[in-house]
């Protein structure tokens, strides 16, 4: 094995990882999100039987769809999930797509990196101002924030990486592992 294969390897390995690490957070997201509907439905039961009424559901789910949106973002760039427009993607050599790639993998990056660090300011001044919600509920806005904010760095982290793996793959000219985790998917039916 060549110095090339061990770290295309070691690359691969990584990507494996965290693939695996975001379907175990995508999961843990998808459980969340059955309680959050399952406090919704005794809420919505509440109206009808006082005993059941809890109050507050509204905003709990809110908070939960805010930072379940944010960890799932990992998932769908580790699963190739978001949506690009491939009109000059498909008609290139393997190497123009894998620049291509980089691109799309830098842009998301950058996004990342931007949100992330206005999600850090919103949460700073919330811990700063000592800010809650103006519900009845009063939660401290510094907890649900600190859950939306660690899923805008976790998708900065899993970015960053994407586009190392993505730079080191294409560098090594290994266009089937650049496609592997950057590339858009190939469809397979035809659009009639």
């Amino acid at each position: 094995m060549t110095g090339s294969d061990r770290l295309a390897t070691r690359v691969m390995t990584l990507v494996n990882g965290l693939r695996t690490a975001n379907r175990w957070i995508a999961l843990l997201c998808g459980m969340v999100l059955v309680g959050a509907v399952a406090l919704i439905i005794v809420e919505v039961l509440g109206r009808q039987f006082p005993a059941l009424h809890l109050g507050g559901a509204d905003e709990l789910s809110g908070y939960i769809m805010a930072a379940i949106a944010t960890w799932g973002f990992s998932y769908a760039l580790v699963e190739r999930a978001h949506v690009r427009i491939d009109l000059v993607h498909a008609r290139l050599p393997v190497g123009g797509r894998a620049v291509m790639d980089v691109i799309a993998m830098a842009s998301v990056l950058l996004v990342a990196v931007l949100v992330a660090s206005y999600a850090y300011d919103v949460l700073a001044k919330s811990v700063a101002r000592g800010s809650r919600s103006n519900t009845p509920l009063g939660i401290p806005l510094w907890m649900p924030q600190i859950i939306w904010f660690g899923g805008w760095v976790w998708l900065t982290l899993t970015s960053a990486l994407l586009l190392a793996a993505t730079v080191i793959l294409s560098l090594l000219r290994r266009w089937d592992m650049v496609e592997q985790i950057a590339s858009i998917p190939v469809e397979t039916g035809e659009v009639q």
